[in-house]
């Protein structure tokens, strides 16, 4: 069961290769896809990063008192 479950999934990301790399719309769906995950991802991040900030200045700032 295990291996026809890896042989289907080894099938499937070579037939899925096979059709991208010859189908100029599937390719340009990919990649556009692919920015629009990267601008999301960066997002989150940003605001990750912001959320943080307070955090670690109230810290120094109280080590700076002592």
């Amino acid at each position: 069961m295990e291996k026809l479950f890896c042989l289907g999934l080894l099938f499937g990301m070579v037939g899925g290769a096979l059709i991208v790399a010859n189908s100029y719309k599937a390719r340009s769906l990919v990649k556009k896809s692919q920015s629009e995950i990267m601008e999301k991802v960066d997002e989150k991040m940003d605001e990750c990063l912001k959320q943080m900030e307070p955090k670690e200045s109230g810290k120094k700032e109280k080590k700076a008192e002592k």
